[in-house]
């Protein structure tokens, strides 16, 4: 613990000074300049953020945010009146500066406008903790950095850089403060905010802990990626039911746009940020990325306890979906999620025509919207034409406890 180590130093010191005059005149200086080093370093490192800002900031939207300085107590006891703690908004190029220097450096210009940006430091008596809480916080407006190349606004990365001036006790010795916020992409648009979610989860998911603000890899294995987009689909949606197997090679195949490699083909690959996020999947107007975060999405709002209950396969294409229904009995279906539409699920069915060939056909996918209007347990109920879930288990067994009264709402 940060008290018990400060704790030590200031016995060493004690000990020190007793022992001055046997050190000289020569030596005790630069064994006292030492000490303050250490107690400095000590200090720095003890000043935390202890609630993180949003990591996708909407500008003249209010946030909060929080800093603790674990040596507070201990330190600043005998300060007149409580030190105030600043909230400034750094760009990426700010924040490598402050990183190279190990914070000694101190913030010449904020990159945009906070108001309410002063925050007194105080020991709350109950707790015994030192924090500052910014509970009122708006960022008025953000200067943009120069971009390379086809980088657009949503994949820049500022933070948020919380600095003070304290003076310790009993030491007296000044020391300037600064702790920096995980990357914050600032967006000025709804309509920005899937991009802006991509940057975050891509740079919270590959960046190495000790790295120059705020580099992460370009590419990344695609077991990692299959991680990530597990464990994000898993606390959006609040299931403990994860993707499969079967879900990662179908979404490998789309990502890599390829549909002649095996599942073990896809494990030695790499996947990069444009594949995730930058590139148009073929024949579509969005990227995988946009179209994962859409089903994350209609999942949360209106399909959990149905993929819980594991009745979606979801993640499943429409030629693999034709190969397992066209030798079911008619009435055979099951669900997946839409390829060409964002945030949309469709039942695809089999039916046999008079001549006794199978057909498999798809119903219009249903959105967040359809779904608030009749839920899919209802609508399922609705077609007389469904009567199995694939492969052979009865719809009213398989959906009945998804059944409501005659208009149904959000799952």
């Amino acid at each position: 613990r940060c008290e018990n180590l400060v704790e030590v130093y200031f016995q060493l010191q004690q000990q020190v000074m007793a022992a001055s005059t046997e050190l000289g005149p020569e030596l005790l200086p630069r064994l006292l300049e030492r000490f303050n080093e250490v107690l400095s370093s000590l200090v720095k490192s003890s000043f935390l953020v202890e609630k993180q800002p949003p990591q996708v900031l909407k500008t003249q939207t209010k946030f909060q945010a929080s800093v603790r300085f674990l040596l507070g107590p201990r330190l600043l006891k005998a300060a007149p009146k409580p030190y105030m703690v600043r909230a400034d908004m750094v760009t990426e190029k700010q924040a490598r500066e402050l990183e190279l220097s190990n914070y000694s450096n101190t913030l010449s210009e904020s990159t945009g406008e906070i108001l309410h940006n002063t925050v007194a430091l105080e020991t709350n008596p109950t707790s015994g903790n030192c924090c500052a809480n910014f509970k009122n916080v708006l960022l008025k407006k953000i200067k943009r950095c120069e971009r390379k190349g086809s980088e657009s606004v949503t994949e820049e990365k500022c933070a948020v850089l919380f600095s003070t001036n304290v003076t310790l006790t009993p030491s007296n010795i000044s020391i300037h403060l600064q702790v920096l916020s995980l990357p914050i992409v600032v967006i000025v648009h709804g309509n920005q905010d899937n991009n802006a979610k991509a940057t975050v989860l891509w740079d919270n998911a590959f960046s190495d802990i000790d790295r120059v603000p705020f580099v992460v890899a370009e590419r990344v294995p695609w077991d990692k990626m299959c991680d990530t987009l597990n464990l994000k689909f898993m606390a959006e949606v609040q299931t403990t039911k994860g993707l499969l197997k079967e879900h990662y090679f179908f979404l490998a195949q789309k990502i890599f746009n390829d549909h002649s490699a095996s599942p073990e083909d896809f494990q030695s690959r790499h996947v990069s940020w444009a594949q995730f996020n930058k590139e148009i999947l073929p024949g579509r107007g969005f990227t995988f990325w946009q179209w994962f975060d859409g089903v994350l999405d209609l999942t949360k709002r209106c399909l959990k306890s149905y993929w819980s209950d594991r009745l979606i396969r979801g993640f499943i294409s429409k030629q693999y979906v034709c190969k397992l229904l066209s030798m079911q009995p008619d009435g055979t279906f099951l669900l997946r999620f839409s390829d060409s539409e964002i945030g949309g699920v469709t039942i695809a069915y089999v039916m046999r025509g008079k001549d006794g060939s199978s057909q498999v056909e798809n119903i219009q996918p249903f959105s967040a919207k359809d779904l608030s209007i009749r839920s899919l347990g209802d609508r399922i109920r609705d077609l007389g034409q469904l009567r199995n879930l694939y492969p052979n288990i009865p719809k009213d067994q398989a959906f009945g406890s998804h059944y409501n009264s005659e208009w149904g709402g959000l799952d």
